[in-house]
């Protein structure tokens, strides 16, 4: 009993080169072939610091631990800073990805995570602390995750809206 619970905890562990690794969904897919049916499994993996940065990543493999060991190694390819503003996201934006859209929303110190299912595991691992969302479109676990991170990918801080203008940030 106490074994299986180990196991269940295995998934999202933290790896020992500082990034947490969080298991978004197991798809079975199937093929048909010649021979009949080609059955292989995929996996969503999301990969974070804690601090700012995060990856995703797919794989596909005829074993469920074969195909997350790929989705850990592409999401830790695909590893991109994001820019926060304390614990929360500088401003309000969309991500899309297909028919699947998230709204990132900044909150309050003391908010919490307030977002569900994949998008929450995104935030979680890239380090956001306190964020209002709400999903919309696809119910897909994919197309949310992917919408989450170009959401997360369309953030800029001041200073880096300051460069893009050429002008100087006057802080009161």
């Amino acid at each position: 009993m106490a074994e299986n619970r180990d196991r269940r905890n295995d998934r999202n562990r933290e790896e020992n080169d500082g990034l947490t690794k969080k298991l978004i969904a197991i798809n079975r897919v199937t093929k048909t072939v010649k021979g009949g049916k080609n059955m292989r499994f995929s996996a969503l993996v999301v990969v974070g610091d804690g601090a700012g940065k995060v990856g995703l990543g797919m794989g596909k493999a005829a074993e469920v631990p074969e195909a997350i060991e790929k989705a850990t190694q592409q999401a830790k390819r695909n590893l991109h800073p994001i820019s926060l503003k304390g614990n929360t996201i500088p401003h309000a934006t969309v991500g899309k990805f297909e028919s699947g859209e998230v709204l990132l929303l900044p909150a309050e110190e003391g908010t919490g995570v307030i977002a569900g299912g994949a998008a929450r595991m995104v935030l979680e691992v890239a380090g956001v602390k306190d964020i209002r969302s709400k999903t919309l479109g696809s119910r897909n676990k994919i197309n949310w995750a992917k919408a989450t991170i170009n959401g997360l990918d369309s953030l800029r801080n001041e200073d880096e809206i300051a460069a893009l203008r050429g002008v100087e940030v006057v802080s009161d």
